[in-house]
Order: structure tokens, then C-alpha cells, then sequence
């Protein structure tokens, strides 16, 4: 009864949004562009073009050759039926070039953004690198901290000072003797 009502008044606009015919759910656009693309790889398979020969031969043999001919002015049915078969072939196959040619422009989008992403990452590491060698630049390495300490030990000796040898713990960690002088 309210179905009714809302149909009936005529004081209120109808609904822009509701279809006056809707398709069924097995015509969508996109049912309709898988079907177009599937047609469009048919019709580019040597199967397709050997069969469209050998039924264009068949229909002429059969026309020429035999008293029943149902196309006798020159093969004009011939012609309009490959004409009708063109005319609803290149639409199909110009929808399966644009749906190929947007798939392709996604799958550029995600290539190009993905390269970004790798490029940026690449600059980041190459800044860490850099800032780490610069950081080892300006490190003490254990050879030159021993370089060093046995240049402060010479040092000491040549003024006179005494020079004590820690037993052990010296050179323990990679198996070297002190130097008792």
C-alpha cells in the first residue's frame, strides 16, 4: 500500500537515480568487456582465420558449383554478412584495446610509483653509507690506538719514567706478549 502511494502522488519528483531498464546481472560492463576481450583473442588466432577461409570457400563453392545457389547476384549475401560480422567486430575489439590500454596505465602507475619508492630507499641508503664512512673516518681503530700508546711508552722511556707492565691483561685479547722494555 505505501509502494502504491509513492508511486501515485504526483506533488514529489521522481528518483534520478532508478533505472527505467536495467540489465541483467550477466550483461554488466564488465561481464560485457571480458566477453568482448575473449572475442577479440578468438578473432586473432589462426584457427578463427582458417575456419573464416574455409567457410568463405565452402559458401562460394557451393554457389557456383551447385543448381541450389541462395546467393546469386555476385555473392552479395557473402559480402553482407562479412560486412555485419566487421561492423560488430571492430567495436568489440576497439573495447578490449581500451580495457588493455587501462589496465596497462594501472600497471604503469604501480611500475612508476614502486620505482619512486626504490629510488628514495636507494637515496636513504646511500645517505647512511656516506654518514657511516664519515663516521669511521674520524673513528679510532685498534691499530692506531696501539700506535699510539706505544708512542706515549717510548715517550715515557726516553724522559726516564718508570714503566710498569700489567701481567695478563695486557695483549690478552689477541694472544700478544707485552713488550717488557
Amino acid at each position: 500500500m505505501a509502494e502504491r502511494e509513492r508511486r501515485a502522488r504526483i506533488d514529489q519528483p521522481r528518483e534520478s537515480t532508478r533505472r527505467r531498464f536495467a540489465l541483467p546481472s550477466a550483461f554488466s560492463e564488465e561481464s560485457f568487456g571480458v566477453l568482448s576481450e575473449k572475442f577479440a583473442r578468438f578473432m586473432g588466432t589462426p584457427g578463427f582465420l582458417i575456419g573464416m577461409t574455409i567457410f568463405i570457400a565452402a559458401w562460394i563453392a557451393f554457389n557456383t558449383l551447385t543448381p541450389w545457389a541462395f546467393d546469386p547476384y555476385a555473392f552479395l549475401f557473402l559480402t553482407l554478412m562479412l560486412s555485419l560480422q566487421a561492423s560488430y567486430a571492430a567495436p568489440l575489439i576497439l573495447l578490449a584495446q581500451n580495457r588493455q590500454a587501462d589496465r596497462d596505465r594501472v600497471a604503469l602507475e604501480q611500475d612508476r610509483s614502486r620505482d619512486e619508492r626504490n629510488l628514495a630507499d636507494t637515496e636513504f641508503l646511500t645517505r647512511e653509507v656516506a654518514a657511516l664512512r664519515i663516521a669511521l673516518r674520524d673513528m679510532a681503530t685498534r691499530d692506531f690506538v696501539r700506535s699510539e700508546l706505544r708512542d706515549l711508552l717510548d715517550e715515557m722511556e726516553e724522559r726516564g719514567l718508570a714503566v710498569t707492565v700489567a701481567g695478563a691483561d695486557d695483549g690478552a685479547d689477541d694472544g700478544e706478549r707485552p713488550d717488557p722494555t
